[in-house]
């Protein structure tokens, strides 16, 4: 069902291209893809652990890559030819103040956050477009959103995330082909929070809200889905007009504290 402005793709029988499947939040939207009947392509930087997913599903196939090599990416992009759907799920946390980086970690935040999932689009949208039929789903974050303290590198990838989908809906709409992005607070049982063993007390979801709100974008075509509790949702606007009130806020609440927890726990992930 396409047109200027909507083009729905069904999931059942799409070849679905999905980057950071080895991690847990890629293993639950992949499981949650599998249950729509899609032909998933599973890519990540773990072999084995892609391996045993795809033993769990009905129609997958695996193609490790690490999108913060160049030359891996061109690589996953020579064997990926017709896709129906991509899934760019994979990201690294880059917590921490900016001075606390290097610039190879600034650049491998960069390479997996932004560049590969812009250069993905780029090639395989183009092919989409030729067959007027195609979705694209960009999985960015609440903090592309509602800005935090310690994510200044993570919240500048989500916030061009964003943006970048924003203006491709508008550029692909003509030939058919959605754009959606995914916005999810912190997820509570996989991912950077929970890895990092830190609290939150901002607001959490589950994985498999972050699934359903996939599905939902594809299945809907919608621009963006926040996927948060009403509160989070309900600052987005607000933090955006009132930053400075916000700030304060967040720094008596304890986030600066709590974001420290996470970057400390996750520094080797940079």
């Amino acid at each position: 069902m396409c047109g200027m402005s909507r083009c729905v793709v069904a999931i059942a029988g799409s070849r679905v291209l999905l980057t950071g499947a080895s991690g847990g939040l890629g293993g639950v939207i992949a499981r949650a893809l599998d249950e729509h009947d899609a032909r998933l392509i599973l890519s990540g930087r773990r072999t084995d652990a892609l391996a045993s997913l795809a033993a769990e599903l009905r129609d997958a196939e695996i193609l490790p890559c690490d999108l913060a090599d160049r030359d891996q990416v061109e690589d996953l992009l020579s064997e990926v030819q017709d896709v129906d759907i991509v899934v760019a799920n994979a990201g690294l946390p880059a917590a921490g103040t900016i001075d606390e980086f290097t610039g190879q970690e600034l650049d491998r935040a960069l390479d997996v956050n932004l560049r590969a999932p812009m250069l993905i689009a780029q090639r395989l949208a183009v092919r989409m477009a030729v067959r007027r039929r195609g979705h694209l789903v960009f999985i960015s974050s609440i903090g592309g959103k509602l800005p935090a303290p310690r994510l200044s590198i993570y919240a500048a990838t989500k916030y061009g995330l964003r943006g970048f989908a924003a203006a491709l809906r508008q550029d692909l709409a003509p030939a058919g082909v959605g754009v959606s992005a995914v916005f999810p607070s912190s997820v509570v049982d996989v991912g950077m929070w929970a890895e990092s063993g830190a609290t939150n007390k901002v607001g959490t979801v589950s994985s498999a809200a972050v699934a359903r709100g996939v599905i939902t974008a594809i299945t809907k075509n919608r621009a963006e889905v926040d996927v948060a509790p009403w509160w989070v949702r309900l600052a987005v606007p607000l933090a955006s007009r009132f930053q400075d009130f916000f700030g304060r806020v967040a720094r008596q609440s304890g986030a600066d504290e709590e974001a420290a927890a996470l970057a400390a726990a996750l520094r080797h992930k940079r």
